[in-house]
Order: C-alpha cells, then structure tokens, then sequence
C-alpha cells in the first residue's frame, strides 16, 4: 500500500492515464476457459501468463446485419494523442439496434498500467487501464456497448485516443491497439421505436469550454454522465486511503478519505455520487494481484450518471447554463482527478419548447467524522471514519402529453477503519461505501419509481515483512440491485455481485527474476434480469495460481 520504504516504487508500479467495459482474452499458450492441470501450475510467477481475462459477460448481441468500421489503430509510446477521423458506416441505415465497440490490445516487456481515453466528436466514449505485460508478452480485448452515443455516430467525426505512456530503456513496452465499432442493424419488431427511443437519447452533448452547457429548448428527459477517476501515481490514486493531517502516515487530507462527486447546475448542487474506488492492475503495492485477473472495473470505468429532468425546466430556456463538476474532499490544489461530463437528452418530438419548474430543492449538509487514535506500545495506528449526504430534488415538465413530475432523491454513506504501523510496514483498510438512488416520474399513468442500490467494499492488508517479502491480501466488491416499480408491479429488475479475492507475496526491491512471485486471484461475476441477456442469468468463476487460470465455471443454464 502505501509504505514509505517503497513509496516511489508504488507511484510507479500504479502510474495509470485512460477506455472501457467487458474484458476478454486468449492466451497464445492457453486457451481462456480451459483450465490447466495442476500439474502444469508452476511453483512461482515465470516469465509469462495468462492473457487478461475477466467473468464479465460479453455485450448481448442481436441477430441482425452488421457492419463494422476501424475507429483507431494507434501505438502509444509517450503522451501523444491519436488523432483520426470517424465515418459512419455503410449498408447498416442509421438508426442501431446495438453499437458495440472492442478494443485488441497488446504489449510486451515491463511497463506500468497506464490509463487511456477515446473521443468521438468531444464525445468521451470510452475509458479503461491496461494490463501490466509479461517478457513474453500479453494480448487482450476488450468490448464495450455504445449505442446511447448513437447520435454522435450519425455524423462524421474527429477521434481522439490517448494512453499517455513512457518508453525508454527501462520501461519496454509499447501499448499497440485497434478500436474498431460494429453496428447492428435496427429490427422491426412491434414497438420498437418507443423501446429504443427510452434507451437511446436523441442527443449527445459536451459542455463548451468545459462548463457551458446549452440544451434543446424541447428537452423533457436529461442525463449527465461524469467518468470520474483518481489517477495518476500520487495520493489521489489511493483517496480511500487519505488520513486527516493529524495522522502520521505518507497520504493526509484535512478531512480524510470520503470523497464526493458533486454535480452543480449554475452554482445549485444538482447531483450527488460516490465514485467507485477503483483500484488499477499495479495498486496495493503489488501487481501480481492483477496480472491475469483485474479488480473490479479497472477495464471497465463506468460513468457516474446523474438524472438531471428536475432541472429541465430552467435548461429548456433556450441559454447557456454553467455545468460544473468538482469532488469534495480533494485538498485544495492537490491534483489527480478527471472528470469529464457527456450529457444525454431525449426530446419532445411534438413541442418546439418545453416549460417547466424546479420545485423542491432539498439538500442535507455533508455529515462525518474521520477520528484519529494514536498507535500505542507498538500498537497500530488507526482512522475511524463515517460519512454520509443527502440531496432531493424535484421538477415539473409541461410536455405534449401532459404535465410531468419527477423527484430525484440519493443517499450517500462511508465507513471505514485503516489501520497502520509506523513505517507503514502494515497497512490495511476495511471500507464499505453505498450510493442509494431513487427517482419517480408521475403525471402521465400511474407513476413510476426506479430504486438503485449501490455497495462497494474494500476489505485489505499489505504487509512488508522479513527478507523484504511483500505480502498483499485483498477482498473487493462491487454489488448494486435496481427495481422498477409502476402501480404497484414491478416491470424491470436487476441484480449485480462482483467479487474479486487476491493473495499475493513477491520480495521487493530486487531484479525481476529474483521476486520469487507467488499468488492465488479469483473473480465471481453474477448478473441477474434483463441486463444479462435473454438468459437472464450470468454466473461465471475464475481462479488464478502464479498467472495459470486454474478454473472456469459457470452456473448458469444455457452458458
């Protein structure tokens, strides 16, 4: 973690700068989903592993024609960017049943993650880490569904793609990818248009000059989507991990590690969130944790997204309005977040203007306290902390058919004990933060009411021990339940738990083939409902020994 005996080896080892969702592989030697025999398992980590792999599910596809289209094709040795150009494709039409992009990676020698981007038209659609390579060399893939960009993809493009990277004689490896966008063709089954038009906005935008943000003036329906991340190598990559100034340990901030994605609408907070605590594939001190299987989202860096309809009514003036993200907690003038905004807007297709109020704007003052008790008689230090917010809003939309309320209301709590020795040789974090969201729409039918339910938890230790063996034991979670309820019936439901579980030991500060690496990583991904695909059920387990899969399985009927 974040030991100051290895400090500048651990802002190296998670130097990661960004692209996106499910991750797939398979290796030159080893086919993913076919587990080794134990007696192919090697006694430590060798000069090669398993290519990247996760239990994610793979992007539901429909049986329809398709056409694919090379988005980019770049190496990245420095922090060039990509520049290219983007054309919609042919004989596909423009309207898409589904617009799934995959990026093929591949890298060879020693280099650290590094984070990346992609934009289209200023439209960021993409953001993920890399894998940390092997000598030998690793390849990976990774899929991602992008069909609410649908409208930046009508029009010809400028594309952006950068993953800022540092090639020299020490570090080999050069990140060489190809992004490419296959669009499925529109079917036409009964209802399809009002089924794609509730999933699909009808407008992408940015915010000019980063917080300007002008909207149609018939928008009834608006989403802001923040892709929020601490990075970089400094104490922000490790915020869950900040103690407040009056703790002796290498990473302070005043007011410890509770961090908030907050989102204003000309100054008036509209939007809450808490970011998910991320952890790269070199974090934890240790990058044998991640060298086959990543934590949770490091390939798959989802927007925070934020209902903004209550405020349409004071959008929908035809004006530009200041949009503005910051995260509470961040010491001033400490840098290391990037969160840049898309906003989704569906329109009113029978009214030029659409007005409407903000009617109730309720918000709770930050509560927490982050407490620090002092290590004694060679006892460890520890930061208790509790946190938690509140934020309701409220707006009305006099639309073509009919008056139409929605109430946005989101709940934020943390809890968490790091505990510490001096020197930082033990280092440990048991956290768990929860991110509540409800939101009904009423006026038009009986009203209808979306809960989410968010949990995130980080359960760690790493310890630096004799011989200089580094040892890191690490439980993360990232579980959420959404429900939809409409007169008394739930119509849509899902469910999600994704577990990650690593214990690694490598000793440190010696060359690579002297590390003596050894460690055990399993990933349990479940996804249940519609979001699963036409199964409804995803269910799949993976296990890792010294970089060989060991296990691939599968629960679920019909997988």
């Amino acid at each position: 973690m974040r030991n100051r005996l290895i400090m500048s080896m651990l802002t190296a080892l998670t130097g990661a700068t960004l692209l996106a969702s499910t991750l797939f592989a398979a290796g030159p030697a080893q086919a993913a989903g076919v587990p080794a025999q134990a007696a192919d398992v090697p006694a430590e980590f060798g000069t090669d592993w398993h290519d990247p792999v996760t239990a994610a599910p793979p992007v539901p596809r429909p049986d329809t024609a398709s056409c694919r289209v090379t988005l980019a094709e770049a190496k990245f040795r420095d922090f060039t960017p990509y520049h290219g150009t983007y054309t919609p494709p042919e004989g596909c039409g423009d309207r898409w049943s589904k617009v799934v992009l995959r990026l093929d990676g591949r890298v060879k020698g020693r280099q650290y993650d590094r984070l990346g981007h992609l934009r289209v038209g200023g439209v960021e659609i993409f953001r993920t880490s890399t894998p940390q390579p092997s000598p030998d060399g690793i390849e990976w893939s990774v899929e991602k569904d992008v069909t609410r960009y649908s409208d930046t993809l009508r029009r010809p493009q400028d594309v952006e793609m950068l993953i800022g990277n540092v090639v020299d004689d020490t570090y080999t490896g050069v990140i060489d990818v190809k992004v490419t966008l296959t669009f499925h063709a529109a079917g036409r089954p009964a209802g399809a248009h009002a089924h794609d038009r509730a999933l699909t906005p009808d407008r992408v935008l940015t915010l000019a000059d980063g917080t300007t943000l002008t909207t149609p003036r018939n928008s009834e329906r608006i989403l802001a989507e923040v892709y929020a991340t601490g990075s970089g190598g400094g104490c922000e990559e490790y915020w869950y991990l900040t103690v407040p100034s009056t703790a002796p340990y290498s990473c302070q901030a005043d007011d410890g590690p509770y961090r908030e994605v907050q989102l204003r609408v000309d100054g008036r907070l509209a939007g809450i969130a808490t970011p998910f605590p991320t952890v790269w594939t070199g974090g934890w001190s240790n990058p044998f944790l991640w060298y086959v299987v990543p934590g949770p989202r490091a390939f798959d860096v989802k927007p925070i997204t934020y209902d903004l309809t209550p405020f349409a009514g004071l959008l929908n003036d035809g004006r530009p309005h200041r949009v503005e993200v910051s995260v509470l907690g961040v010491p001033e003038g400490r840098p290391g977040w990037d969160a840049p905004v898309n906003v989704l807007v569906w329109q009113d297709e029978k009214r030029a203007h659409v007005p409407g109020a903000l009617t109730v704007h309720r918000e709770g003052s930050p509560a927490g306290t982050s407490t620090y008790t002092p290590a004694r008689a060679g006892d460890e230090h520890r930061v208790d902390t509790e946190a938690a917010h509140r934020l309701t809003v409220s707006g009305y939309l006099d639309t073509s058919h009919g008056r139409i309320t929605t109430t946005v209301g989101r709940t934020l709590a943390h809890t968490s004990a790091h505990r510490w020795t001096d020197g930082e040789t033990t280092d440990a974090l048991d956290a768990r933060w929860t991110d509540g969201e409800a939101v009904t729409v009423s006026g038009h039918g009986p009203a209808r009411t979306t809960r989410t339910h968010r949990t995130y938890t980080m359960d760690g230790t790493t310890t630096l021990g004799a011989a200089d063996r580094l040892r890191t034991v690490l439980a993360l979670g990232d579980r959420a339940t959404a429900v939809t309820v409409q007169a008394g019936r739930r119509t849509a439901w899902s469910r999600l738990d994704d577990t990650y579980t690593g214990d690694a030991t490598y000793t440190v500060n010696v060359p690579r083939d002297q590390r003596h690496a050894v460690g055990t990583t399993s990933e349990r991904y479940r996804l249940y409902g519609a979001a699963a695909g036409p199964s409804g059920c995803h269910d799949r387990t993976l296990t890792t020994v010294q970089g060989v899969l060991v296990e691939d399985r599968t629960r679920c009927r019909g997988e």
